[in-house]
């Protein structure tokens, strides 16, 4: 029996993007970034989120500070760094994206991009080493917000936070 025809001119196939451990395959992380995906724990009257635990050992800093940023439908906080901070950033409401830009020279993945989304729907924690550039995104319709646990709280007479532009042209990334 002959097969019928049903691709269509210029349809290309999907390449692989994940494992049957829904690990992604299409993205090598950025130098120092680790990230853990969780699970959400059903329970009676809803569910449990673990949001960060020493013993996942993603790092050895302490926790000095956690505080949390809200995003409207379609906000953007983009693009900062800290010279001496760790963030680790957990998104706790709706979904955003995150997104991490390499910039330190002599860095093994010196210009590298990586890009998550993430929520609560896929939670994680990423850690955003100091001097790596993060911007994030709320691409939905809905509030979102996220939780950031940082290694060294923020310090109000001389903040450890850089900025650069949102349209800059030093990161190859356009947010939409």
């Amino acid at each position: 029996m002959e097969a019928l025809k049903w691709e269509l001119k210029g349809a290309i196939k999907d390449p692989q993007s994940i494992t049957a451990q829904w690990t992604p395959t299409n993205q090598a992380l950025i130098d120092g970034v680790q990230v853990k995906e969780v699970k959400n724990v059903l329970k009676n009257n809803g569910h449990l989120t673990e949001i960060y635990r020493e013993d996942w050992g993603l790092d050895d800093l302490h926790v000095s500070q956690i505080f949390q940023v809200s995003l409207l439908p379609g906000g953007i906080s983009a693009w900062h760094a800290h010279e001496i901070t760790t963030d680790r950033i957990f998104v706790n409401t709706g979904s955003i994206k995150v997104v991490l830009y390499d910039g330190r020279e002599g860095s093994p993945t010196f210009g590298k991009i990586n890009e998550f989304r993430c929520g609560a729907l896929r939670p994680m924690l990423i850690v955003v080493p100091p001097k790596v550039w993060h911007g994030v995104q709320n691409f939905t319709s809905q509030p979102a917000s996220l939780l950031n646990i940082v290694d060294k709280a923020y310090q109000y007479n001389d903040p450890d936070h850089w900025r650069i532009p949102l349209d800059t042209e030093e990161i190859p990334y356009t947010f939409s």
